[in-house]
């Protein structure tokens, strides 16, 4: 068959952050553009701390077509490549809570609202400062199942409806002031 049809998502970020002793703290608001699927909206806090590996633990709420928590706790570590210029590499797992059954539910009863451990990211990326306000960020990503539901969410999610595991890139330009 001859398939057209490409999902895609764009995001679309409001954040502030700021640093209180060993610890860099973050909230904001995502607007999830996506096609096909309906769009929808998040707000989210996190807490790095600033040591080896800087393990970071994030809470997403969304608050529109997908009620419901995300949550997750990852490690990531930047090597200098030249001048400004980083390679960076991150590893984190999530749960996945959803509000209601309509949203997520588990696969083997569909009237149980899905709450479990979701994914896995193993992620290798460049940060790339292109003055001092403007960053350039592409990175490639790799999302598996950590459980048994998630898979089938996953695969139910997909576009075959057989994928629980993906690889996907993209690029971040983020400004600061």
């Amino acid at each position: 068959t001859n398939e057209t049809n490409k999902w895609n998502e764009t995001d679309m970020t409001l954040a502030y952050g700021w640093d209180m002793g060993p610890a860099t703290f973050s909230a904001g608001y995502i607007y999830y553009a996506l096609n096909p699927l309906s769009d929808t909206q998040e707000l989210f806090v996190s807490a790095t701390l600033n040591t080896l590996l800087k393990p970071t633990l994030a809470v997403y709420r969304d608050i529109d077509a997908a009620p419901g928590w995300y949550t997750t706790l990852g490690i990531s570590h930047s090597f200098p490549v030249k001048d400004d210029i980083t390679l960076d590499l991150g590893a984190q797992v999530s749960y996945l809570k959803a509000e209601s059954a309509s949203t997520y539910h588990v696969s083997t009863d569909p009237t149980k609202a899905y709450s479990n451990f979701h994914d896995g990211v193993l992620s290798v990326g460049l940060t790339v400062p292109v003055n001092k306000y403007i960053t350039v960020a592409p990175k490639l990503s790799y999302t598996f199942a950590l459980s048994n539901d998630a898979q089938d969410l996953m695969k139910a999610n997909s576009k075959n409806g057989n994928d629980d595991s993906f690889v996907y890139g993209g690029v971040a330009v983020s400004m600061a002031f």
